[in-house]
């Protein structure tokens, strides 16, 4: 691999220190050259390490939480630090996920050393150039960390290094900070330290406002301030030879170097019998593959010759091929498929119509669940009467999804809604002319129409239901025996499934450009990256003013806004709208410093209706307060606008940096 020691000018291997309890890990600097993009990796690996601690890198799911900690402080802290060594000074910092979260602790640190202000300064100055993307769909999935372990670890990191408290960095991770026992959310971390935040798909977004509530207190779920760019897969990366050739010919081979406007079309003029050829053989390829793999695990195996030989001779290239492939997790539910394998085994041994199935996965080492559902699978596989029919591919990793998405005809995703944030692996079926059947779950969801793919579920949640998973199974069976089957085996006087290719053809021409990598960069270079260098800048200017101006706000927010109340409500309804004038007890309170709102919920799925209220004149009483007015058309009656107070600072995103709210009772 084009893999590198990073050197220091005086040729040095380049090394960080990182204060761990009682000793020091040493971590060494490695650069990969990707592209034109360089990837810098750290390794714990370092003579100068304590022999235990010179394993801290060596794998991603080894020991427990406290090695998963030391792991999150060598990400986080040295990843910065090590940007640091090296002179760069990013704007933004994407944080996929909370593993890295610790970066805004030390990014804030770095510039605390630099502007000699406290860290809420500088965290305040430089979290609107952290971005944090989400990827977990469940509240489980976080990494939480007991109170004992952040203080073993970090305590003295806070208070010598950041120049706060314990409690201080605790409550940065917790929903309840005075709650002593609860544990440190690295997911509430990466919150609190950044400017955005946002998940995975459209669908992940909204399951995201709902785990992130509790932060948000007395806020409707809809505006938790946690937005979403749906994942897209880099097509370069798994194209096959022959379907980056029918890409050439159809729209050039610079075709994925800049926006993606006329794929649709290009791919649209191809005929039918050039789309039909080219599945041929991509499944011709395929299956010639999955022989050589499956012969190869039975030699390794010392499984008999006549068995190895079998191998070499199974599946049929001109058969329906459907594909399953992914980590084995319950909630992913691999076995729905399996749920009759009577009915499994007879739908994919019609002679008239025969379908093969491949199956590929593996499951996390201490998910003992999800290695029982492959021993199902590898017991029904084994069956003499299914094993023609059916494979299970060991050692499953990216080669071997490359291979699978370029050639099978159907790909099948079966999680639980809504525990899937995304689910890329069937976007990378799409260039290679692959067909998604799918749970309406993560992208899925907001990319299947009828005539692009085929659908399961109902668009709700049910939960682990078994007679709800017994029902999918029961429709997952029909739609392949009524619909997926028949239409690839109903071929025109050339033998050319004319409604598969069209299916196939749309689903190429829609969702490839819109379910690319070049799609989600730019959105997230618009929507986010942009911005939040903007941001960055504006607030690190001038040795962090603007952090300090925000600091002070707040310390002044702190002071009056228990005091805050509403007083009287006026309306009035006249020529088909009314008037709604409310009085808000300030105390003092600058009313430049709060907005006033009109709420009201959507209608019928509507969107909600947030209206601010103008500042009419201050009141003659002595509650320091001001009346605001508004104006709202009358279909909807009065008593359906609720006032509120929030926050107000120019150039401050709220909720996301201040979460507080006053509504009128």
């Amino acid at each position: 691999m084009p893999i590198t020691p990073l050197r220091q000018p005086n040729g040095e291997w380049l090394r960080l220190e990182i204060a761990l309890p009682g000793y020091s890990v040493w971590l060494r600097a490695w650069q990969v050259q990707v592209g034109r993009v360089k990837l810098y990796l750290l390794d714990s690996n370092d003579a100068a390490n304590f022999p235990a601690h010179r394993g801290i890198t060596s794998e991603l799911y080894g020991g427990g939480p406290e090695l998963r900690l030391k792991q999150e402080m060598l990400l986080g802290i040295g990843g910065w630090r090590l940007l640091a060594a090296l002179g760069i000074k990013p704007d933004v910092c994407h944080l996929n996920e909370g593993h890295a979260a610790f970066a805004v602790l030390e990014r804030a640190r770095s510039f605390m050393q630099e502007i000699k202000q406290p860290f809420e300064v500088a965290l305040a100055a430089t979290r609107a150039g952290n971005l944090f993307t989400t990827h977990t769909a469940v509240a489980a999935g976080f990494d939480r960390f007991t109170p004992a372990l952040i203080e073993q670890y970090l305590g003295h990191y806070a208070t010598d290094e950041l120049g706060i408290s314990l409690h201080d960095l605790l409550a940065l991770g917790r929903e309840n900070s005075n709650d002593a026992t609860e544990s440190f959310n690295m997911a509430y971390l990466a919150i609190r330290g950044s400017g955005s935040v946002n998940g995975v798909s459209r669908l992940h977004g909204k399951v995201s406002r709902h785990l992130f509530e509790s932060l948000f207190p007395h806020w409707p779920e809809d505006e938790v301030p946690v937005g979403h760019v749906t994942n897209g897969v880099h097509m370069p990366t798994w194209d096959s030879a022959a379907a980056d050739e029918l890409w050439t010919k159809a729209s050039g081979k610079d075709r994925w170097l800049g926006k993606s406007e006329t794929l649709e079309q290009d791919i649209r003029r191809v005929s039918d019998d050039t789309l039909w050829q080219f599945r041929l053989a991509t499944s011709k390829s395929l299956v010639e593959y999955a022989r050589e793999r499956l012969a190869q695990h039975y030699a390794a195996a010392g499984a008999s010759s006549e068995t190895v030989e079998e191998a070499k001779h199974l599946f049929d290239p001109n058969a329906l091929t459907l594909g399953f492939a992914r980590r084995f997790a319950t909630y992913k539910r691999p076995n729905l498929l399996l749920h009759d394998p009577e009915r499994l085994l007879r739908l994919l041994s019609n002679p008239q119509r025969p379908v093969q199935l491949i199956i590929a996965g593996k499951a996390h080492p201490a998910d003992l669940a999800g290695k029982a559902l492959i021993q199902k699978w590898i017991q029904f596989i084994r069956r003499p009467d299914v094993r023609p029919h059916a494979i299970f591919l060991s050692d499953y990793d990216m080669h071997l999804t490359g291979r699978l998405v370029q050639g099978v005809d159907v790909w099948l995703n079966t999680p639980r809604r809504p525990w899937e944030a995304c689910g890329t692996s069937g976007m990378k079926v799409l260039v290679n002319g692959g067909i998604n059947l799918s749970e309406l779950d993560g992208w899925w969801a907001e990319a299947f129409v009828p005539d692009l793919g085929w659908a399961l579920g109902d668009g709700q949640e049910h939960g682990s239901d078994p007679s709800w998973d017994a029902a999918e199974a029961e429709a997952l069976y029909e739609r392949l025996e009524r619909e997926v089957i028949p239409e690839f085996y109903t071929r025109n006087e050339k033998g050319i499934p004319t409604a598969w290719v069209a299916r196939m053809r749309e689903s190429m021409a829609r969702l490839t450009p819109q379910f690319s990598a070049n799609r989600a960069v730019c959105e997230y270079t618009e929507q986010h990256y942009l911005p939040a260098a903007i941001a960055c800048q504006s607030r690190v200017a001038n040795k962090g003013a603007f952090g300090k101006q925000m600091v002070d706000w707040r310390h002044s927010l702190d002071q009056k806004w228990g005091t805050l109340n509403f007083g009287e409500v006026k309306v009035a309804t006249r020529d088909g709208k009314h008037i709604i004038e409310v009085q808000v007890g300030l105390h003092g309170l600058d009313p430049k410093a709060v907005r006033v709102e009109l709420y009201a919920d959507g209608i019928k799925d509507g969107p909600l209706v947030r209206l601010e209220m103008t500042c009419l004149h201050p009141l003659a009483d002595e509650s320091g307060g001001y009346a605001f007015s508004a104006t709202v058309p009358a279909t909807r009656p009065p008593a359906d606008y609720t006032a509120r107070v929030m926050p107000r600072c120019d150039g401050v995103a709220i909720p996301l940096e201040d979460p507080r709210i006053l509504w009128q009772r």
